[in-house]
């Protein structure tokens, strides 16, 4: 079958006819979401549907008859299959959806169209086969319609192409679009054909869901209200299709990440198979890494991070096994922005932060892995032929040097040798125990089903506090105990609903605001605000009366609290931008906490700062609280504010509407962010800034702690104070403060020089009379001796002094010391000359530290040994006299 009968396009002239096709349709064009999705029972987003979720499910309609992406997915639950032919970490799908807007007919109908008119992919129709569920004779017949042959479409069950969301609910059959391959990639089998798990002949790039169906508890189906289409296809298999390869690698985006490995590693793609799986995972790995950092993801042990550090540590292993020295990937980084920047531009200005972060993570597995391949390999080196290795010793690998079970499974496999999983599994799973049963639980950290139902039947409470401290208000709804209730009586503590509140949620690491709630003949304190869902909950105590749901109220927030917040929040806003004129713009802000009292911000940086950095940050927002740069406060579309050069989170997500916060009317203001938070009004509310403590949080972040206003001046009075006290202790003024300091330092270092000199030097009286009473034996002399008050460390100090004092002749010694703590020291030594003669200091020691409540040992040269009975330190002595046989 010939190889030329079709055109050839690239990835992106695909990508662009795709979503140009299904717009021109009248779908909306949707950007892909983040590789973090908004469904929190995702760990990443693996399907172009995630982010359709709610529109399939009635909670939010679009005007158009449906929507149209090219989604960025992450899958990794095959990842020990990454490196064959087909199997991608990272990769794009096409998609169109439909949430009733269009029907079943329309969907295959342009699908047919889409891959076989000569405008678009003109794909040779006697190389395309369809497959249908079992019992969709719709489909068969729709297919048909379309000019497909009967003898091409095939009937397959449900383990196939049958979709449901779960034992009930939305479900509905499926149907996938197959490639001929030709006859040399097949098995040669009887019935070979779409569907066949012995061959690649037939290569599926297209599936259409039909999502028709509810499924009831009783197996029923009745038809859903509204009809829904998800399709997906991915792009990189129909990429290769359309260049006439026959697997996903050869495609000119991932041959190119190959090529990067060649380059490399001096190595020729197609020369080895081994080889040639090491270069694909590199590939398809640097692409994954880039895309996660680049939505927001910072490797970590947990989540999202662990499978981000995964990927990466398993790079690196490739790239180790292909010969590449050094850091590599930030090489592959570059190339990802090349080849992808211009249609996910995130990447493009993520650029610096992501090679920051690869760059410093490489380093540090590079570090560890020599010290755990070396580990892991002794201990295959132990195991007999084929025995497996214990899950025990993998999960010591994997905590002791953070080497992946994955990397420790492809060693032990290479050598022979499976891993025990279940015993791996094990250990983990009692790792995580042990940590869960230490963490403090978030009473705020579950969305519980009370709030459920209510986010379901009210309306998203009304937020007025950017205008005012004080509202009238409607109580919604009333939470006691995780249950609503209709009342509230006075001692109970509750959360309560208001329609309209001008308190502010915690939320974008600002604290939620107090106050009061107050109705006729009841009066709450307000403790805290959450947000649930578009619903704010105001934690709160009825302190008098009763509070009842539809009850009209009047909710005050406690205003200089706020306007302390206001002045903190600023102050991350300004030390955000001061940050990156600093250290470069691979900051980014990755947490925060705005306070009343104190702000901390947590930001990407892979060293700690150094003092000149720090008082150069400092002096920056100082210089703008000083300029009084009056705060502005505008909303406007995404796209326009960041066209503004507002500076966006880093993995956020926002609406098509935002708030932008700038200081200055200036075109280009110190600071200008995305932000929903709570701000000062002017610069020079914040009075002044002052950094208090700057810290490591992980690898590749960094946190710095400040404090503005009053908490300014609390913080300086309080270390004012200290020094005054220091300075009075001192007896000098307080600027000579460090002056004395170092001079007394000075002085103790020599003072404690003299001291060991006077006590244990070679001139000190202790050791020269104890040096008198030396006993000459056969070949040496032997020290046997009582020096009460040295301690272990000034004990090798007498040894030293005894041995000097024997001017280079053989010498040995027996010593004991009753310690200042009330504990025992013992120590024998010998020089090379009297071991020579016989003297073993590791033997006397043995025999001798028992008589002191002690034991100890060591080689022939020097022993010590400790114990708790100074009341035998005679009879040890005189033990050791006798086994020398001075007695």
């Amino acid at each position: 079958m010939s190889t030329a009968d079709y055109k050839t396009m690239t990835t992106a002239e695909i990508r662009e006819d795709f979503l140009r096709f299904f717009e021109e349709k009248g779908c909306k064009l949707c950007p892909s979401s983040s590789l973090v999705p908004d469904d929190p029972s995702l760990l990443l987003t693996n399907a172009g549907m995630n982010q359709f979720k709610e529109y399939y499910q009635g909670k939010r309609t679009m005007a158009e008859i449906g929507a149209t992406s090219c989604q960025k997915c992450l899958r990794t639950n095959d990842i020990d299959n990454i490196g064959d032919a087909t199997h991608l970490s990272f990769f794009e799908m096409l998609g169109n959806f439909s949430f009733g807007g269009y029907s079943k007919a329309d969907a295959i109908a342009w699908a047919y169209d889409f891959i076989t008119s000569p405008e678009h992919l003109g794909l040779p129709k006697e190389r395309l086969y369809m497959t249908v569920f079992e019992d969709d004779d719709e489909a068969i017949e729709l297919w048909h319609e379309q000019g497909v042959p009967y003898d091409h479409i095939s009937r397959l069950g449900a383990d196939d192409n049958f979709w449901a969301a779960g034992p009930t609910g939305p479900c509905g059959p499926c149907s996938e679009i197959y490639f001929d391959q030709g006859e040399e990639f097949g098995c040669g089998g009887e019935h070979c054909g779409p569907g066949c798990d012995d061959c690649d002949r037939f290569l599926e790039f297209w599936n259409l869901v039909f999502t028709q169906y509810d499924r009831q508890e009783d197996g029923s189906m009745p038809d859903l209200p509204h009809k829904n289409i998800d399709t997906g296809m991915g792009l990189e298999r129909i990429a290769a299709i359309m260049q006439h390869k026959s697997t996903n690698y050869d495609g000119d985006l991932l041959r190119g990440l190959i090529g990067v490995g060649e380059r490399l590693s001096g190595v020729t793609y197609g020369a080895e198979a081994g080889r040639d799986r090491s270069l694909r995972i590199l590939a398809d790995h640097a692409r994954a890494v880039t895309f996660m950092i680049g939505d927001g993801i910072i490797p970590g042990n947990e989540g999202r991070g662990y499978v981000l550090r995964r990927l990466l540590r398993h790079a690196v292993y490739h790239g180790r096994i292909l010969g590449i020295e050094g850091a590599f990937l930030g090489t592959y980084v570059d190339e990802v922005c090349r080849l992808m920047g211009d249609v996910y531009p995130a990447i493009v200005e993520n650029h610096a932060l992501i090679e920051g972060i690869v760059h410093a993570e490489e380093e540090r597995f590079s570090a560890t892995l020599d010290a755990g391949e070396q580990s892991l390999n002794a201990e295959l080196d132990a195991l007999s032929d084929g025995a497996v290795l214990p899950g025990e010793v993998a999960f010591k690998l994997h905590d002791t040097y953070g080497f992946p079970i994955d990397l420790t499974r492809e060693i032990a496999e290479a050598a022979g040798h499976a891993v025990d999983m279940d015993a791996f599994d094990a250990c983990m799973t009692e790792q995580r125990e042990r940590a869960r049963a230490s963490a403090n639980r978030d009473a705020w950290g579950t969305f519980n089903d009370v709030w459920t139902e209510l986010s379901d039947t009210l309306a998203a409470t009304e937020f007025v506090g950017y205008e005012a401290n004080e509202s009238a208000a409607r109580v919604l709804a009333i939470v006691e105990g995780g249950a609503s209730v209709e009342r509230a009586e006075a001692g109970a503590e509750v959360e309560v609903v208001l329609d309209v509140t001008p308190f502010y949620a915690e939320m974008g690491g600002q604290c939620g605001d107090t106050g009061s709630i107050a109705a006729a003949g009841a009066r709450l304190r307000v403790t805290g605000t959450h947000a649930k869902g578009g619903l704010y909950a105001h934690a709160a105590v009825v302190e008098e009366g009763a509070l009842a749901v539809g009850d009209e109220v009047t909710a005050a927030i406690d205003a200089g609290r706020r306007e302390l917040i206001r002045r903190n929040h600023t102050a991350t806003h300004l030390l955000d931008a001061a940050l990156k004129k600093v250290l470069g713009a691979h900051v980014s802000q990755a947490g925060s906490l705005v306070a009343p009292d104190r702000l901390r911000f947590d930001f990407t940086h892979f060293e700690a700062m150094t003092a000149e950095q720090l008082a150069r940050v400092e002096g920056l927002v100082n210089a703008e609280i000083f300029a009084a740069e009056p705060i502005v406060t505008r909303v406007m579309g995404l796209d326009q504010a960041k066209a503004s050069g507002a500076v966006a989170l880093f993995g956020e997500k926002y609406g098509d509407v935002v708030r932008v916060v700038s200081t200055g009317e200036s075109d280009e203001p110190f600071s200008r962010e995305l932000c929903g938070g709570t701000h000062a009004r002017n610069t020079a509310d914040l009075g002044l800034f002052k950094i208090v403590s700057e810290s490591s949080v992980g690898s590749n972040a960094r946190r710095i702690e400040a404090v503005t206003s009053m908490g300014a001046i609390e913080y300086l009075d309080e270390r004012l104070l200290v020094l005054d006290e220091a300075a009075h202790e001192l007896k000098c003024r307080p600027d000579a403060v460090a002056e004395r300091v170092a001079s007394l330092g000075q002085e103790l270092r020599e003072t404690r020089k003299a001291l060991e000199a006077a006590t244990t030097g070679a001139g000190a009286g202790k050791v020269a009379e104890a040096f008198k009473g030396a006993v000459q034996m056969d070949g040496y002399k032997v020290v046997v001796a009582r020096l009460d008050g040295l301690s272990g460390k000034e004990m090798r100090s007498a040894w030293d002094g005894i041995r000097d004092a024997a001017g280079g002749e053989p010498v040995a010694c027996v010593i004991a010391s009753a310690t200042p703590e009330g504990k025992v020291a013992l120590l024998a030594g010998g020089t090379d000359g009297a071991v020579e003669h016989g003297f073993s200091a590791g033997a006397v020691i043995k025999d001798v530290a028992g008589l002191v409540g002690g034991r100890g040992g060591g080689k022939p040269q020097m022993a010590q040994a400790g114990g708790s009975d100074p009341s035998g330190i005679d009879a040890a002595l005189d033990a050791a006299r006798a086994a020398l046989g001075l007695r």
